[in-house]
């Protein structure tokens, strides 16, 4: 099941719990609106090219829009589309004041030059700086972008706008990004895991984890859980996977990877087969990388009593029905990775206000929201009798529906 017909799902399931009325439940799954652009460019040698952009923006009626944008050669719509729901929902299970929205354009940013990822990004900027804005819709990174592609839109942006540093999160710390943003959504995820941990009587503390994907969310949560005593035996990325049985050291495999670019090469721990990571013994099993890796095919054999869900759907329906019979506990992808996008609220208050926070302020403002809303979900899953997943759900688009209800969305 792909991601938009899984996400279609779990709203509808939630929207059955909720009781909502029909018509409104098919109003809040259609996109508010959806945005096409070609964006043509010259390469740096001389020949044109030409490339499809686009946004998709979901819902506003809780805020402005938010999302990220991805460079990526497969940027299919259906996806996209998803994933703009996605956070429609997630930014009203993480309670702050947006809507969902997100966009692409479908390149292979690794196949351009920096001058032409710039041109690229300008343009596309121009096609659609009159549909974005501080109060209308804030994009982000996403895959394939980063910090500078944020500047880039920021200062295309101004072009039009003036000065709008809020028009975009996940700045450069120079032009009015975020301390405590690049560790955001690594940080978020090990609250949601001490929320739920502390929910069993447990801590991060002795727990054996199993790390699968080492990028910025999977590396910045692996440091964090080991910082704080958790012991990570078993690590993956795209360059291979290792081992530990008593605890890989984090902060040399950090070096490590720093200095090499893989992890397979590490001398603290052993080599292992990639495919094997996502059932290796452990307690607790963080997927950060890609979408439906733990599938019908591998969900038996997963040995983890707790799953929490840093990457965006890496569990399938099938794999979810599966783990829930075994007693698996899964903390929902709208909940556990919602810390990047809390910070990224945080900067856009930040930028509208014209006064920075120091680090400390960020860390504790979001450790707040997200222990908040792990206490509002269980509240819900009691309420619905229901699992963690249909907490989130039910939480987030019941806060949307009666926001939606509240405006007048029949008139």
């Amino acid at each position: 099941m792909n991601a938009l017909a899984a996400t279609n799902r779990n709203f509808r399931l939630a929207a059955r719990l909720l009781g909502l009325d029909s018509k409104l439940e098919k109003s809040l799954l259609i996109p508010f609106r959806e945005i096409k652009v070609e964006c043509t460019i010259p390469k740096d040698d001389g020949t044109l090219v030409s490339y499809v952009g686009f946004r998709i923006q979901h819902d506003n009626a809780r805020g402005p829009m938010k999302g990220g944008i991805r460079y990526h050669p497969e940027v299919d719509p259906d996806e996209v589309n998803a994933l703009a729901q996605l956070m429609t929902w997630k930014t009203a299970v993480a309670d702050i004041p947006y809507g969902g929205a997100k966009g692409g354009i479908g390149c292979n940013p690794r196949d351009l030059s920096r001058s032409e990822l710039e041109r690229l990004t300008r343009v596309f900027t121009q096609k659609i700086h009159d549909l974005i804005g501080i109060h209308t819709d804030v994009p982000a990174p996403d895959m394939g972008t980063n910090a500078q592609t944020m500047a880039w839109i920021l200062d295309e942006y101004s072009k039009f706008h003036g000065h709008s540093p809020a028009v975009v999160t996940g700045k450069p710390i120079d032009l009015g990004g975020s301390l405590g943003r690049e560790a955001a959504t690594g940080r978020g995820v090990v609250y949601a895991t001490e929320a739920l941990l502390a929910e069993y009587g447990k801590s991060i503390e002795g727990m054996a984890f199993v790390i699968q994907g080492f990028g910025n969310v999977g590396s910045w949560a692996a440091s964090l859980i080991h910082e704080k005593g958790g012991k990570i035996v078993a690590v993956s990325d795209i360059t291979g996977a290792i081992k530990n049985p008593n605890g890989i050291d984090i902060p040399q495999l950090l070096k490590h990877k720093e200095a090499t670019g893989d992890l397979k090469s590490f001398i603290g721990g052993d080599s292992m087969d990639a495919n094997e990571v996502l059932v290796h013994e452990c307690d607790v099993l963080i997927p950060c990388a890609l979408g439906g890796v733990l599938n019908r095919e591998n969900a038996a054999d997963v040995k983890a009593k707790f799953i929490i869900e840093a990457a965006n759907h890496p569990t399938d329906p099938e794999a979810d029905e599966i783990l829930s019979k075994k007693g698996v506990i899964i903390l929902p992808d709208i909940y556990a990775n919602a810390g990047g996008v809390t910070v990224s609220y945080f900067e856009w208050v930040q930028n509208i206000q014209g006064f920075m926070w120091d680090e400390e302020k960020v860390n504790k403002e979001l450790k707040k929201y997200m222990s908040g809303a792990f206490h509002n979900i269980k509240n819900m899953c009691q309420t619905h009798d229901c699992s963690l997943r249909m907490g989130a759900f039910t939480l987030g688009v019941n806060r949307v529906a009666r926001a939606t209800t509240l405006r007048g969305w029949e008139a």
